[in-house]
């Protein structure tokens, strides 16, 4: 019978997260995912080693972004007998990549691995006007003269309109921030809360580049060496700026809502025997993962909001692993909008939540504020969906290699309602 091995996490690489359409904006999903893979393998010194696999994905693709993980493996040095496979998963695609390699790595089905994310919003697909394709697919399936004259002669000048992207939800057809404002006042979240987040967030990324804590893990691309959302805006500026998403009632603004981002992360991962063999240190061990998701378009009762999904994942963790809440030294909750990671919290203090839905005695409590996204997260860092998950990997476990030990929580909330959640440990 197999035994369960441990997973260590070796480090990250990172290119530097920017807002869309600036200096990323002739860069491609393939362009940044390769970058960022060829960085890892230098700064381990993995040239023309065969790893366990790359499972790597962007929620943002294009069709020439086919076998997109592949392709971007055979470009970063590593041996092109490295298999490669795309994960898709929303926010957290990154994430939910590290699991799938960790769980194999685990079983001892490979050594070796590494999990990845990118997204570009400065080129997002733009699909052909749905007339105008089924007039190419009937064209296509002509046998005669006739049969193609006929399709030609259904071209109209609408057929020409393309499709534009929209982040909405396909059930809903509301934006992830209008989802958020319903969240807001459900959970009774103050703007000042959300800003207030938001200013720490900031501050802290600063302080984490002020004192070279990036140093090692995000590497300059097309010009940029650091991120290029992060501002030292104070707080009774954040405090002045219109609401985004609902400009009479709302609470959500550009500040401490994720600005649509470009970049690309990735984490290495192995058993303790490889790492040792590569005489590579070990940061930290993944020890835990959970998975849940929520019913957000239902009426009644049973509906939640959309980005609540973490809300149930974690107190799943907790139970699996034996741990409370405040078993923690560092809490890494993705800031999809700081009132996305305060209604979170929020859930986890409220009786009535707890027992209700999580069907708990009492409550999970409160998270040490003072622990919370020590470097910083994603409303200063910016937000390029797949690419968080690897982000929040390789920051956590840099910051428990420091400390000497510990153990991080890692959550995240995806679109379709989900959430995907992970322990680290040291």
């Amino acid at each position: 019978m197999t035994s369960i091995r441990k997973v260590a996490i070796i480090g990250g690489n990172r290119i530097p997260f920017v807002r869309s359409n600036t200096s990323y904006s002739q860069a491609s999903n393939m362009d940044m995912l390769s970058a960022t893979l060829e960085g890892l393998v230098q700064r381990f010194d993995l040239g023309g080693q065969r790893l366990g696999e790359v499972a790597a994905g962007a929620v943002m693709k294009h069709s020439r972004d086919f076998n997109l993980a592949r392709e971007a493996t055979l470009n970063s040095g590593l041996s092109l007998q490295t298999p490669a496979y795309d994960v898709q998963q929303a926010c957290g695609t990154g994430l939910e990549a590290a699991i799938l390699v960790g769980n194999k790595i685990a079983l001892g089905q490979i050594e070796s691995g590494i999990a990845a994310g990118t997204d570009t919003a400065s080129d997002p697909p733009i699909a052909l006007n749905e007339k105008y394709r089924h007039m190419i697919l009937s064209l296509n399936r002509a046998k005669s003269l006739g049969q193609r004259l006929k399709a030609l002669s259904s071209i109209r000048p609408s057929f020409m309109l393309p499709l534009l992207p929209a982040i909405a939800e396909p059930r809903t057809g509301l934006s992830m921030g209008q989802h958020c404002e319903l969240m807001v006042k459900q959970w009774r979240v103050s703007r000042e809360d959300q800003d207030q987040l938001t200013f720490n967030s900031h501050q802290n990324l600063i302080a984490a580049y002020e004192r070279g804590f990036f140093d090692d893990l995000v590497k300059p691309f097309n010009g940029v060496d650091r991120d290029g959302i992060m501002r030292d805006t104070p707080l009774e500026k954040l405090a002045k700026l219109k609401p985004a998403y609902d400009p009479i009632n709302g609470t959500l603004t550009a500040a401490n809502s994720t600005t649509l981002t470009d970049g690309a992360a990735a984490v290495l991962m192995g058993s303790e025997d490889w790492a040792q063999q590569n005489n590579l240190p070990v940061q930290a061990y993944l020890t835990h993962s959970e998975v849940a998701a929520v019913d957000f378009y239902s009426q009644g009762e049973q509906s939640e909001g959309l980005l609540m999904a973490p809300a149930y994942a974690v107190p799943r963790l907790l139970s699996r692993a034996g741990l409370t809440l405040q078993d923690f030294d560092f809490y890494e909750i993705h800031e999809a909008f700081a009132a996305q990671a305060l209604c979170t919290m929020k859930a986890w203090e409220d009786t009535t939540f707890c027992k209700e839905k999580l069907g708990l005695d009492e409550p999970l409590g409160s998270v040490d504020r003072s622990k919370l996204n020590v470097n910083g997260s994603s409303v200063a860092t910016g937000h390029p969906f797949a690419a968080t998950g690897p982000r929040i990997i390789a920051t956590l476990a840099k910051l428990l290699e420091q400390k000497g030990g510990g153990r991080g929580l890692i959550s995240i909330c995806a679109a379709g309602g989900q959430g995907v959640t992970a322990i680290l440990e040291r």
